[in-house]
């Protein structure tokens, strides 16, 4: 199963995935909220799921989509070559991680890997990550919990409080205090901050 808010990626990956005898390309999403809601229609094999959407974003549908299948295995994607998102897709529960800039033939492997219930790791990604470990530096947002990165990503992306509320389902006295908390972790004053340091840490792009 595809899932990227990019028609023309989705299109691209099931034309490259066409040519594997042993892949089919069973359902697509263009949302982390389609793809909790369409998953138990086709139970795929594997779930290919962008990192950076709007909505819900990726890593929280990994959350979602293995509340409901502890057996899901996902593969998760994206344009971003930071280390945070990686972290957190694992730590959510995705068994593999791949840049979008990787070459095709990367991915087809990747998905054969996870199909067995191995882990697969984007190997440039991979060695950032055990090199930040060795010297210790975790970044900045490093210091943020698991739903304060959420709340930082979608800050940074100009969202307000009331639909980080909606889109999270937490209440707007939730998001107020992981905004607060946010601020006084990163020694931050606003969002336009925050969106400085999303963009310079390659966590978002510059159209959000």
């Amino acid at each position: 199963m595809l899932v990227d808010d990019h028609a023309v990626v989705r299109m691209g990956f099931k034309l490259l995935l066409q040519a594997c005898d042993d892949i089919e390309v069973v359902a697509e999403a263009d949302s982390g909220e389609v793809v909790c809601q369409t998953y138990e229609a086709t139970l795929p094999d594997v779930v290919v799921m962008d990192i950076a959407m709007a909505g819900i974003g990726g890593i929280e549908a990994i959350k979602r989509l293995l509340a409901k299948d502890p057996r899901a295995r996902i593969l998760a994607l994206s344009a971003h070559e930071d280390t945070s998102h990686p972290k957190r897709a694992l730590q959510a529960g995705a068994l593999g991680y791949l840049s979008k800039r990787s070459a095709p033939e990367v991915l087809v492997d990747a998905l054969r890997v996870i199909a067995k219930g191995q882990r697969y790791l984007d190997a440039q990604i991979a060695q950032r990550m055990a090199m930040q470990d060795l010297n210790g530096d975790k970044g900045p947002v490093g210091k943020l919990s698991g739903r304060e990165f959420e709340v930082f990503i979608q800050l940074a992306r100009g969202q307000s409080v009331a639909q980080i509320s909606e889109t999270l389902k937490l209440s707007s006295s939730t998001v107020g205090t992981h905004l607060y908390n946010i601020k006084q972790k990163l020694g931050l004053v606003n969002q336009a901050e925050m969106a400085l340091l999303a963009v310079r840490h390659g966590l978002i792009d510059v159209t959000g």
